[in-house]
Protein backbone atom coordinates (compact mmCIF):
# COMPACT_ATOMS: atom_id res chain seq x y z
CA UNK A 1 0.00 0.00 0.00
CA UNK A 2 3.18 2.52 1.06
CA UNK A 3 4.40 2.09 -2.46
CA UNK A 4 0.86 2.58 -4.34
CA UNK A 5 0.91 5.71 -2.45
CA UNK A 6 4.37 7.01 -2.65
CA UNK A 7 3.39 6.52 -6.41
CA UNK A 8 0.68 8.34 -6.84
CA UNK A 9 2.48 11.32 -4.80
CA UNK A 10 -0.13 11.87 -2.60
CA UNK A 11 -0.40 11.67 1.14
CA UNK A 12 -1.77 8.47 3.44
CA UNK A 13 -4.54 10.33 4.18
CA UNK A 14 -5.94 9.71 0.64
CA UNK A 15 -5.40 6.06 0.73
CA UNK A 16 -7.62 6.29 3.64
CA UNK A 17 -10.76 8.01 2.01
CA UNK A 18 -9.37 11.84 3.29
CA UNK A 19 -9.03 14.12 0.42
CA UNK A 20 -7.75 17.34 1.36
CA UNK A 21 -10.85 20.58 0.61
CA UNK A 22 -10.69 20.58 -2.49
CA UNK A 23 -8.05 18.75 -3.67
CA UNK A 24 -10.56 16.31 -5.26
CA UNK A 25 -12.09 18.88 -7.02
CA UNK A 26 -9.39 20.99 -8.14
CA UNK A 27 -7.37 17.98 -10.02
CA UNK A 28 -8.78 18.34 -13.46
CA UNK A 29 -8.02 21.18 -15.85
CA UNK A 30 -11.69 21.89 -16.16
CA UNK A 31 -12.23 22.00 -12.58
CA UNK A 32 -9.85 23.81 -12.06
CA UNK A 33 -11.13 26.43 -14.79
CA UNK A 34 -13.95 26.51 -12.81
CA UNK A 35 -12.48 27.32 -9.61
CA UNK A 36 -10.76 29.77 -10.82
CA UNK A 37 -14.32 31.47 -12.61
CA UNK A 38 -16.32 30.72 -9.99
CA UNK A 39 -13.78 32.51 -7.05
CA UNK A 40 -13.60 35.61 -9.88
CA UNK A 41 -17.94 35.84 -9.66
CA UNK A 42 -17.38 35.82 -5.59
CA UNK A 43 -14.60 38.70 -6.03
CA UNK A 44 -16.65 40.88 -8.04
CA UNK A 45 -20.25 40.00 -6.54
CA UNK A 46 -19.06 40.46 -3.28
CA UNK A 47 -20.26 44.54 -3.33
CA UNK A 48 -23.61 42.65 -3.94
CA UNK A 49 -23.67 40.01 -1.20
CA UNK A 50 -22.97 42.36 1.37
CA UNK A 51 -25.88 44.92 0.11
CA UNK A 52 -28.22 42.40 -0.72
CA UNK A 53 -29.53 40.36 2.10
CA UNK A 54 -31.30 37.82 -0.18
CA UNK A 55 -28.01 37.02 -2.62
CA UNK A 56 -26.33 36.32 0.44
CA UNK A 57 -28.27 34.05 2.13
CA UNK A 58 -28.73 32.18 -0.81
CA UNK A 59 -25.29 32.01 -1.34
CA UNK A 60 -24.22 31.11 2.65
CA UNK A 61 -27.10 28.21 2.65
CA UNK A 62 -25.81 26.77 -0.38
CA UNK A 63 -22.23 26.76 1.21
CA UNK A 64 -23.66 25.32 4.43
CA UNK A 65 -25.32 22.68 2.35
CA UNK A 66 -21.76 22.03 0.69
CA UNK A 67 -20.44 21.39 4.33
CA UNK A 68 -22.54 19.28 5.46
CA UNK A 69 -22.37 17.12 2.56
CA UNK A 70 -18.92 17.01 3.25
CA UNK A 71 -19.29 16.32 6.95
CA UNK A 72 -21.93 13.39 6.02
CA UNK A 73 -19.47 11.63 3.41
CA UNK A 74 -16.38 11.91 6.35
CA UNK A 75 -18.60 9.98 8.85
CA UNK A 76 -19.09 7.13 6.25
CA UNK A 77 -15.29 7.27 4.97
CA UNK A 78 -13.06 9.26 6.59
CA UNK A 79 -10.35 7.89 9.28
CA UNK A 80 -10.74 10.68 12.01
CA UNK A 81 -13.33 9.70 15.01
CA UNK A 82 -16.80 10.66 14.47
CA UNK A 83 -17.03 13.44 17.10
CA UNK A 84 -13.52 14.60 15.42
CA UNK A 85 -15.89 15.46 12.31
CA UNK A 86 -18.47 17.46 14.00
CA UNK A 87 -16.02 19.61 15.15
CA UNK A 88 -14.37 20.06 11.86
CA UNK A 89 -18.24 20.55 10.80
CA UNK A 90 -19.00 23.17 13.11
CA UNK A 91 -15.78 24.94 12.54
CA UNK A 92 -16.87 25.02 9.18
CA UNK A 93 -19.58 26.62 10.09
CA UNK A 94 -18.76 29.40 11.95
CA UNK A 95 -15.87 30.46 9.39
CA UNK A 96 -19.25 30.58 6.84
CA UNK A 97 -20.59 33.32 9.23
CA UNK A 98 -17.66 34.69 9.95
CA UNK A 99 -17.53 35.82 6.16
CA UNK A 100 -21.06 36.59 5.95
CA UNK A 101 -20.61 39.16 8.95
CA UNK A 102 -18.09 40.73 7.57
CA UNK A 103 -19.74 41.29 4.08
CA UNK A 104 -22.95 41.99 6.18
CA UNK A 105 -21.43 45.08 7.52
CA UNK A 106 -18.80 46.27 4.51
CA UNK A 107 -16.28 45.65 6.66
CA UNK A 108 -13.64 44.26 3.70
CA UNK A 109 -11.93 46.68 1.65
CA UNK A 110 -12.13 45.53 -2.79
CA UNK A 111 -8.33 44.53 -1.80
CA UNK A 112 -8.93 42.82 1.40
CA UNK A 113 -12.01 40.91 -0.42
CA UNK A 114 -10.02 39.65 -3.26
CA UNK A 115 -7.22 38.49 -0.38
CA UNK A 116 -9.20 36.50 1.65
CA UNK A 117 -11.39 34.88 -1.72
CA UNK A 118 -8.56 34.67 -3.86
CA UNK A 119 -6.02 33.76 -1.65
CA UNK A 120 -7.06 32.59 1.38
CA UNK A 121 -10.15 30.90 0.26
CA UNK A 122 -8.99 29.37 -3.27
CA UNK A 123 -5.27 28.82 -2.81
CA UNK A 124 -4.85 28.11 0.94
CA UNK A 125 -8.69 26.62 2.48
CA UNK A 126 -9.57 24.98 -0.91
CA UNK A 127 -6.47 24.07 -2.51
CA UNK A 128 -4.13 23.98 0.55
CA UNK A 129 -0.96 25.28 -1.55
CA UNK A 130 0.35 24.40 -4.30
CA UNK A 131 -0.19 20.82 -4.98
CA UNK A 132 2.16 20.45 -7.77
CA UNK A 133 5.02 21.50 -5.22
CA UNK A 134 3.25 19.16 -2.32
CA UNK A 135 3.61 15.78 -4.95
CA UNK A 136 7.13 17.03 -5.48
CA UNK A 137 8.15 17.06 -1.98
CA UNK A 138 6.45 13.58 -1.48
CA UNK A 139 8.47 11.98 -4.09
CA UNK A 140 11.19 12.97 -2.34
CA UNK A 141 10.78 12.71 1.25
CA UNK A 142 7.69 10.69 1.53
CA UNK A 143 5.70 12.80 3.08
CA UNK A 144 3.76 16.05 2.39
CA UNK A 145 5.15 19.24 3.44
CA UNK A 146 4.19 21.62 6.28
CA UNK A 147 1.66 23.98 5.05
CA UNK A 148 2.77 27.31 6.70
CA UNK A 149 5.98 28.29 8.51
CA UNK A 150 5.82 30.81 11.65
CA UNK A 151 8.18 33.44 12.02
CA UNK A 152 9.32 36.04 14.39
CA UNK A 153 11.61 38.56 12.75
CA UNK A 154 12.51 40.62 15.37
CA UNK A 155 12.74 40.35 19.14
CA UNK A 156 12.17 43.60 19.51
CA UNK A 157 8.86 44.86 21.55
CA UNK A 158 7.72 48.88 22.49
CA UNK A 159 6.09 47.08 25.31
CA UNK A 160 7.64 45.07 28.23
CA UNK A 161 4.35 42.80 29.32
CA UNK A 162 4.65 40.46 32.49
CA UNK A 163 5.62 36.28 31.57
CA UNK A 164 6.25 37.48 28.01
CA UNK A 165 7.03 34.18 26.06
CA UNK A 166 9.95 35.73 23.87
CA UNK A 167 10.87 37.81 26.34
CA UNK A 168 10.94 40.80 24.34
CA UNK A 169 11.82 44.27 24.82
CA UNK A 170 14.30 47.07 23.31
CA UNK A 171 17.20 44.46 21.68
CA UNK A 172 18.19 44.74 18.51
CA UNK A 173 18.11 40.88 17.82
CA UNK A 174 16.25 40.46 14.47
CA UNK A 175 16.86 38.54 11.27
CA UNK A 176 18.17 39.95 7.98
CA UNK A 177 15.85 40.90 5.81
CA UNK A 178 17.46 39.17 2.96
CA UNK A 179 17.00 35.85 5.12
CA UNK A 180 13.36 37.16 6.18
CA UNK A 181 12.64 37.03 2.66
CA UNK A 182 14.24 34.00 1.53
CA UNK A 183 12.58 31.83 4.21
CA UNK A 184 8.75 32.66 2.53
CA UNK A 185 9.98 32.33 -0.96
CA UNK A 186 11.74 28.72 -0.34
CA UNK A 187 8.48 27.82 1.99
CA UNK A 188 6.39 28.92 -1.36
CA UNK A 189 8.81 27.12 -3.59
CA UNK A 190 9.56 23.86 -1.88
CA UNK A 191 6.72 23.31 0.31
CA UNK A 192 3.85 24.91 -1.66
CA UNK A 193 3.13 27.20 1.34
CA UNK A 194 1.04 30.47 0.67
CA UNK A 195 0.21 31.28 4.41
CA UNK A 196 2.83 32.65 6.75
CA UNK A 197 2.50 33.03 10.03
CA UNK A 198 4.39 36.67 11.87
CA UNK A 199 4.93 36.63 15.20
CA UNK A 200 7.80 38.66 17.94
CA UNK A 201 8.48 40.42 19.68
CA UNK A 202 6.31 43.00 18.25
CA UNK A 203 6.20 42.21 14.15
CA UNK A 204 5.64 46.57 13.25
CA UNK A 205 8.71 47.38 15.07
CA UNK A 206 11.09 45.16 13.03
CA UNK A 207 13.41 46.87 10.23
CA UNK A 208 16.09 45.82 7.90
CA UNK A 209 17.65 47.05 4.84
CA UNK A 210 14.79 49.95 5.33
CA UNK A 211 12.15 47.29 4.92
CA UNK A 212 9.42 45.78 8.00
CA UNK A 213 6.69 43.21 7.63
CA UNK A 214 4.10 45.36 5.50
CA UNK A 215 6.58 44.83 2.74
CA UNK A 216 7.15 41.62 2.68
CA UNK A 217 3.03 41.46 2.28
CA UNK A 218 3.58 43.75 -0.78
CA UNK A 219 6.31 41.69 -1.91
CA UNK A 220 4.17 38.25 -1.81
CA UNK A 221 1.05 39.51 -2.99
CA UNK A 222 0.09 35.89 -3.51
CA UNK A 223 0.65 35.01 0.60
CA UNK A 224 -1.51 35.65 3.01
CA UNK A 225 -0.19 36.79 6.58
CA UNK A 226 -1.51 36.55 9.94
CA UNK A 227 0.18 38.90 12.03
CA UNK A 228 0.03 39.34 16.00
CA UNK A 229 0.61 42.29 17.46
CA UNK A 230 0.35 44.01 20.33
CA UNK A 231 -1.43 47.27 18.14
CA UNK A 232 0.21 50.08 19.80
CA UNK A 233 1.66 50.95 16.57
CA UNK A 234 -0.89 50.32 14.12
CA UNK A 235 -1.49 54.14 13.20
CA UNK A 236 -3.27 55.55 10.29
CA UNK A 237 -1.16 55.44 7.53
CA UNK A 238 -0.62 51.28 8.53
CA UNK A 239 -4.30 50.67 9.06
CA UNK A 240 -4.56 52.24 5.15
CA UNK A 241 -1.61 49.90 3.52
CA UNK A 242 -2.92 47.56 5.13
CA UNK A 243 -6.71 47.84 3.23
CA UNK A 244 -4.44 48.46 0.43
CA UNK A 245 -2.39 45.61 0.66
CA UNK A 246 -5.05 42.98 1.63
CA UNK A 247 -3.39 40.22 2.26
CA UNK A 248 -2.91 40.64 5.86
CA UNK A 249 -4.49 40.60 8.77
CA UNK A 250 -3.53 41.66 11.94
CA UNK A 251 -4.96 39.67 15.57
CA UNK A 252 -4.17 42.42 18.51
CA UNK A 253 -3.25 40.78 21.89
CA UNK A 254 -5.27 41.28 24.31
CA UNK A 255 -5.74 40.11 28.06
CA UNK A 256 -9.55 40.50 29.07
CA UNK A 257 -11.25 43.69 29.51
CA UNK A 258 -8.90 47.30 30.69
CA UNK A 259 -8.17 46.07 34.25
CA UNK A 260 -6.16 43.09 32.85
CA UNK A 261 -5.10 44.35 29.97
CA UNK A 262 -3.24 46.87 31.26
CA UNK A 263 -1.88 45.18 34.34
CA UNK A 264 0.16 42.70 32.17
CA UNK A 265 0.82 45.19 29.18
CA UNK A 266 1.12 48.62 31.13
CA UNK A 267 -1.01 51.75 31.53
CA UNK A 268 -2.77 52.67 28.82
CA UNK A 269 -2.16 50.22 26.23
CA UNK A 270 -5.97 49.04 26.67
CA UNK A 271 -7.24 52.36 24.99
CA UNK A 272 -4.16 52.38 22.35
CA UNK A 273 -5.88 49.07 21.46
CA UNK A 274 -9.05 50.45 21.10
CA UNK A 275 -7.99 53.23 19.03
CA UNK A 276 -6.35 50.91 16.38
CA UNK A 277 -9.59 48.35 16.22
CA UNK A 278 -11.10 51.60 15.44
CA UNK A 279 -8.53 52.52 12.44
CA UNK A 280 -8.65 49.25 11.41
CA UNK A 281 -13.08 49.11 11.19
CA UNK A 282 -12.68 52.26 9.31
CA UNK A 283 -10.35 51.22 6.70
CA UNK A 284 -12.02 47.57 6.25
CA UNK A 285 -9.15 45.57 7.20
CA UNK A 286 -9.93 42.02 8.37
CA UNK A 287 -8.89 41.89 12.60
CA UNK A 288 -9.14 39.46 14.89
CA UNK A 289 -7.53 39.20 18.84
CA UNK A 290 -4.93 37.24 20.22
CA UNK A 291 -5.65 36.05 23.38
CA UNK A 292 -3.23 34.61 26.50
CA UNK A 293 -5.61 32.46 28.65
CA UNK A 294 -4.18 32.37 32.61
CA UNK A 295 -5.55 31.52 35.93
CA UNK A 296 -6.79 34.73 36.29
CA UNK A 297 -8.54 35.54 33.38
CA UNK A 298 -9.60 32.29 31.83
CA UNK A 299 -13.33 32.81 32.09
CA UNK A 300 -12.94 36.91 31.31
CA UNK A 301 -11.72 36.55 27.33
CA UNK A 302 -15.04 34.00 27.29
CA UNK A 303 -17.15 36.01 28.99
CA UNK A 304 -20.69 37.19 27.18
CA UNK A 305 -19.58 40.63 28.18
CA UNK A 306 -15.71 40.66 26.27
CA UNK A 307 -16.80 38.63 23.46
CA UNK A 308 -20.06 41.26 22.84
CA UNK A 309 -17.68 44.10 23.54
CA UNK A 310 -15.07 43.33 21.06
CA UNK A 311 -16.78 41.25 18.23
CA UNK A 312 -20.15 43.51 18.59
CA UNK A 313 -18.92 46.70 18.95
CA UNK A 314 -15.38 46.95 18.37
CA UNK A 315 -15.41 44.74 15.34
CA UNK A 316 -13.07 41.74 15.39
CA UNK A 317 -13.65 38.87 13.03
CA UNK A 318 -12.21 36.27 14.88
CA UNK A 319 -10.20 35.25 17.99
CA UNK A 320 -7.08 32.52 18.92
CA UNK A 321 -7.07 31.09 22.42
CA UNK A 322 -3.55 31.09 23.84
CA UNK A 323 -2.96 29.55 27.14
CA UNK A 324 -0.46 30.56 28.94
CA UNK A 325 3.02 28.62 28.43
CA UNK A 326 5.40 28.36 31.30
CA UNK A 327 8.33 29.39 29.55
CA UNK A 328 10.10 32.85 28.71
CA UNK A 329 10.02 35.75 31.18
CA UNK A 330 9.27 35.13 34.81
CA UNK A 331 8.33 31.71 34.00
CA UNK A 332 5.39 29.87 36.49
CA UNK A 333 3.29 26.87 36.46
CA UNK A 334 1.27 28.83 38.69
CA UNK A 335 -0.28 30.99 36.04
CA UNK A 336 -1.17 28.22 33.83
CA UNK A 337 -5.24 27.32 33.66
CA UNK A 338 -5.56 24.89 35.91
CA UNK A 339 -6.97 21.59 34.25
CA UNK A 340 -10.96 22.03 35.25
CA UNK A 341 -10.35 25.68 34.07
CA UNK A 342 -9.18 24.03 30.36
CA UNK A 343 -11.73 21.92 30.34
CA UNK A 344 -14.45 24.31 31.18
CA UNK A 345 -12.69 26.84 28.40
CA UNK A 346 -13.12 23.83 26.25
CA UNK A 347 -16.95 23.69 26.49
CA UNK A 348 -17.18 27.38 26.42
CA UNK A 349 -15.29 27.82 23.35
CA UNK A 350 -17.67 25.24 21.48
CA UNK A 351 -20.40 26.78 22.94
CA UNK A 352 -19.61 29.95 21.06
CA UNK A 353 -18.16 28.64 17.76
CA UNK A 354 -21.92 26.49 17.97
CA UNK A 355 -24.29 28.71 18.95
CA UNK A 356 -23.06 32.06 17.89
CA UNK A 357 -21.09 30.71 14.64
CA UNK A 358 -18.03 32.46 16.12
CA UNK A 359 -14.46 31.94 15.01
CA UNK A 360 -12.23 30.66 18.06
CA UNK A 361 -9.50 28.48 17.91
CA UNK A 362 -7.83 27.40 20.85
CA UNK A 363 -4.59 26.24 20.43
CA UNK A 364 -5.01 23.69 22.39
CA UNK A 365 -8.49 22.81 22.96
CA UNK A 366 -9.37 23.03 19.26
CA UNK A 367 -6.83 20.07 18.70
CA UNK A 368 -9.50 18.18 16.91
CA UNK A 369 -9.80 20.42 14.36
CA UNK A 370 -6.41 19.95 13.80
CA UNK A 371 -6.19 16.40 13.61
CA UNK A 372 -3.60 16.84 16.92
CA UNK A 373 -0.28 18.86 17.31
CA UNK A 374 0.72 20.50 14.33
CA UNK A 375 4.56 21.32 15.36
CA UNK A 376 7.98 19.94 13.71
CA UNK A 377 6.66 20.68 10.29
CA UNK A 378 4.08 18.01 10.03
CA UNK A 379 1.73 17.50 7.44
CA UNK A 380 -0.54 20.78 7.35
CA UNK A 381 1.42 22.05 10.33
CA UNK A 382 4.43 24.23 10.68
CA UNK A 383 8.32 25.22 11.90
CA UNK A 384 8.60 28.14 13.63
CA UNK A 385 12.14 30.59 13.34
CA UNK A 386 12.98 32.97 15.39
CA UNK A 387 14.73 36.68 15.75
CA UNK A 388 18.24 34.97 15.99
CA UNK A 389 17.67 32.37 13.22
CA UNK A 390 16.71 29.53 15.66
CA UNK A 391 14.15 26.62 14.25
CA UNK A 392 11.87 25.01 16.86
CA UNK A 393 9.30 22.55 16.21
CA UNK A 394 6.74 25.14 17.59
CA UNK A 395 6.23 28.53 19.29
CA UNK A 396 6.08 27.18 22.87
CA UNK A 397 9.14 24.71 22.27
CA UNK A 398 11.84 26.61 23.00
CA UNK A 399 14.29 24.06 21.94
CA UNK A 400 16.49 24.34 18.75
CA UNK A 401 18.38 21.47 16.84
CA UNK A 402 20.00 24.02 14.07
CA UNK A 403 20.05 27.63 12.97
CA UNK A 404 18.84 28.50 9.83
CA UNK A 405 21.67 31.22 9.03
CA UNK A 406 24.03 28.60 9.84
CA UNK A 407 22.17 26.46 7.37
CA UNK A 408 22.06 28.59 4.49
CA UNK A 409 25.56 29.19 4.89
CA UNK A 410 26.55 25.29 4.18
CA UNK A 411 24.17 25.71 1.13
CA UNK A 412 21.32 23.78 3.21
CA UNK A 413 17.52 24.84 2.73
CA UNK A 414 14.21 24.42 4.11
CA UNK A 415 13.62 21.26 3.41
CA UNK A 416 17.32 20.12 4.92
CA UNK A 417 15.99 22.04 8.21
CA UNK A 418 12.67 19.85 8.21
CA UNK A 419 14.50 16.34 7.82
CA UNK A 420 16.34 16.65 11.44
CA UNK A 421 16.14 14.03 13.38
CA UNK A 422 14.68 15.74 16.32
CA UNK A 423 11.67 16.96 14.32
CA UNK A 424 11.43 13.69 12.37
CA UNK A 425 10.81 12.44 15.87
CA UNK A 426 8.13 14.64 16.94
CA UNK A 427 6.36 13.97 13.27
CA UNK A 428 6.75 9.86 14.84
CA UNK A 429 4.73 11.01 18.08
CA UNK A 430 2.24 12.10 16.77
CA UNK A 431 1.61 9.59 13.83
CA UNK A 432 1.69 7.02 17.48
CA UNK A 433 -0.52 9.43 18.69
CA UNK A 434 -3.75 10.02 16.08
CA UNK A 435 -2.37 11.52 13.02
CA UNK A 436 -3.51 9.67 9.72
CA UNK A 437 -4.50 6.58 12.04
CA UNK A 438 -7.65 4.58 10.86
CA UNK A 439 -10.21 5.14 12.51
CA UNK A 440 -10.51 1.22 14.13
CA UNK A 441 -7.12 2.05 15.50
CA UNK A 442 -5.14 3.22 18.69
CA UNK A 443 -6.22 6.96 19.06
CA UNK A 444 -4.43 9.67 20.98
CA UNK A 445 -6.59 11.93 23.08
CA UNK A 446 -6.82 14.93 20.71
CA UNK A 447 -8.21 16.83 24.24
CA UNK A 448 -4.57 16.81 25.31
CA UNK A 449 -2.29 16.52 21.59
CA UNK A 450 0.24 19.02 22.87
CA UNK A 451 3.83 17.24 23.67
CA UNK A 452 5.70 19.60 25.62
CA UNK A 453 2.73 20.98 27.65
CA UNK A 454 0.27 17.53 27.55
CA UNK A 455 2.90 15.02 27.27
CA UNK A 456 6.01 16.93 29.31
CA UNK A 457 7.66 13.23 30.37
CA UNK A 458 7.73 12.11 26.72
CA UNK A 459 8.88 15.26 25.46
CA UNK A 460 12.22 15.24 27.65
CA UNK A 461 12.87 11.75 27.06
CA UNK A 462 12.80 13.37 22.91
CA UNK A 463 15.06 16.49 24.51
CA UNK A 464 17.56 14.26 25.93
CA UNK A 465 18.16 12.01 23.15
CA UNK A 466 18.52 14.66 20.30
CA UNK A 467 19.70 17.73 22.97
CA UNK A 468 18.78 20.34 20.90
CA UNK A 469 19.39 23.94 22.11
CA UNK A 470 17.68 25.87 24.26
CA UNK A 471 16.75 29.04 22.35
CA UNK A 472 17.54 31.32 25.76
CA UNK A 473 18.45 31.16 29.02
CA UNK A 474 14.83 30.99 30.44
CA UNK A 475 14.32 27.64 28.33
CA UNK A 476 17.76 26.33 29.67
CA UNK A 477 16.56 26.88 33.62
CA UNK A 478 13.38 25.26 32.74
CA UNK A 479 15.06 22.28 31.11
CA UNK A 480 17.18 21.83 34.43
CA UNK A 481 14.41 22.68 37.28
CA UNK A 482 13.62 19.47 38.41
CA UNK A 483 10.36 21.15 40.38
CA UNK A 484 9.19 22.53 36.97
CA UNK A 485 9.62 19.06 35.39
CA UNK A 486 7.33 17.40 38.35
CA UNK A 487 5.02 20.18 37.93
CA UNK A 488 4.24 20.52 34.24
CA UNK A 489 4.14 16.34 34.71
CA UNK A 490 1.41 16.48 37.65
CA UNK A 491 -0.60 18.80 35.79
CA UNK A 492 -0.23 16.52 32.33
CA UNK A 493 -1.62 13.59 34.56
CA UNK A 494 -4.49 15.48 36.66
CA UNK A 495 -5.62 16.68 32.53
CA UNK A 496 -5.56 13.29 31.60
CA UNK A 497 -7.76 12.06 34.06
CA UNK A 498 -10.28 14.83 33.88
CA UNK A 499 -10.29 14.72 29.65
CA UNK A 500 -9.79 11.02 28.89
CA UNK A 501 -13.47 10.34 30.23
CA UNK A 502 -14.64 13.45 27.60
CA UNK A 503 -12.45 11.81 24.80
CA UNK A 504 -13.99 8.71 24.74
CA UNK A 505 -18.17 9.79 25.24
CA UNK A 506 -17.38 12.87 23.00
CA UNK A 507 -15.35 11.74 20.33
CA UNK A 508 -14.28 8.16 20.01
CA UNK A 509 -18.02 6.88 20.61
CA UNK A 510 -20.46 10.10 20.41
CA UNK A 511 -24.20 9.12 19.91
CA UNK A 512 -26.30 11.36 18.06
CA UNK A 513 -23.68 13.07 16.21
CA UNK A 514 -25.27 13.99 13.49
CA UNK A 515 -28.59 15.26 15.57
CA UNK A 516 -26.20 17.65 17.19
CA UNK A 517 -24.56 19.19 13.82
CA UNK A 518 -28.02 19.59 12.69
CA UNK A 519 -29.05 21.41 16.04
CA UNK A 520 -25.60 23.69 15.16
CA UNK A 521 -27.37 25.36 12.00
Amino acid sequence: MDSQIRNRGFSRQEANGVVPIGLRFYRSRARQALLNVGTGVLIRIGPSLASIKPLRKVAVHLATARLRAGYEEALKVSHRPPGVERDRFDMGLAILHTVERALARDRLSDATLRGMLGILLKDILIRQGDWSVKQQFYATHGSNPPDFLLISPCKTCNLHCIGCYADSGPTREKLDWAVFDRLVTEAHELWGARFFVISGGEPLAYRSDGRGVLDLAERHRDCFFLMYTNGTLINDGVARRMAELGNITPAISLEGMRERTDERRGAGVFDQILTAMARLRREKVFFGLSLTATRHNAEEILSDEFVDFFFEERGALYAWIFHYMPIGRSFTLDLMPTPAQRLRMWQRVWELIRQRHLFLADFWNSGTVSDGCISAGRAGGYLYVDWNGAVSPCVFAPYSPININEAYAQGKTLNDVWAEPFFADIRAWQHEYGFEQPREGRHGNWLTPCPIRDHYGEFRQLLALHEPDPIDENARQALLDEGYARGLIAYDEALQALSEPLWEQRYLYPDGAEHDAQATE
